[in-house]
């Protein structure tokens, strides 16, 4: 068995995971393989902000697949028996969705977001790559929100999480980092301060005519009056 060595010295990032886990569910929890799957199955839900997951993509987690292959050689059969498990127990939910390229098995965390997106799936409102990810996207060069505030200023909590959504929708990349730097600058690592620095430059006009981001225009530092009004925002 190859030993553990440590948490490494610094800052670390975490996962999130409900009280009620601990709580109710891993009590009840008998089986070895059910545990690793809802475990990174939460990791991954929660890392990547993604209300629902394939099994296609799980099967291809690196991770994942060297954690059960320590339980079953055939990975597919241990995946398959944790989410069967999982979805059983009533912590994930499950919906199969077909288009041109086959069925497709989709995994959701049992959350008010995740029984949303399920029944949105199942309406039909959702397409297969808008949900799951199927498809993978080139990766952007620009780092993740999730990453950025992890990185620049904090842990995030399944709250700022739905906020960091909401952000990146409403804002310009460009605004959400200039804001997160400013936040830095100012030693005020908090998301209402950056929040705070976004909406008023939603009010003040921050773009120009053709809707190109000012760059020389970005406010790198603010009156104690201003900072003091940022902070309680």
């Amino acid at each position: 068995m190859d030993s553990f060595k440590g948490f490494p010295a610094g800052e670390l990032r975490f996962t999130s995971v409900p009280d009620l886990f601990f709580a109710r569910l891993l009590p009840q929890i008998d089986s070895l393989v059910e545990l690793k799957v809802t475990l990174h199955f939460i990791w991954v839900h929660f890392r990547q902000a993604r209300q629902a997951i394939s099994k296609n993509e799980l099967l291809t987690d690196e991770t994942l697949v060297q954690s059960l292959a320590l339980i079953d050689e055939d990975t597919e059969h241990a995946l398959v028996q944790g989410l069967n498990r999982a979805v059983e127990r009533g912590t994930l939910l499950y919906v199969q969705i077909e288009n041109e390229e086959g069925l497709h098995d989709l995994y959701f965390l049992n959350s008010e977001r995740g029984r949303q997106a399920q029944a949105r799936v199942e309406a039909g409102e959702v397409g297969v790559v808008a949900v799951s990810g199927l498809e993978i996207a080139t990766p952007a060069k620009r780092p993740n929100i999730f990453d950025l505030y992890e990185d620049n200023i904090g842990m995030i909590s399944p709250i700022i999480a739905d906020e960091l959504k909401d952000a990146e929708l409403t804002y310009h990349p460009e605004w959400i980092e200039d804001a997160i730097k400013i936040a830095v600058e100012n030693n005020v690592r908090k998301w209402s301060y950056v929040r705070a620095v976004l909406e008023r430059w939603a009010t003040g006009g921050r773009e120009d005519s053709s809707g190109q981001v000012k760059e020389s225009h970005s406010k790198a530092w603010y009156t104690d009056e201003e900072l003091e009004e940022l902070i309680e925002h």
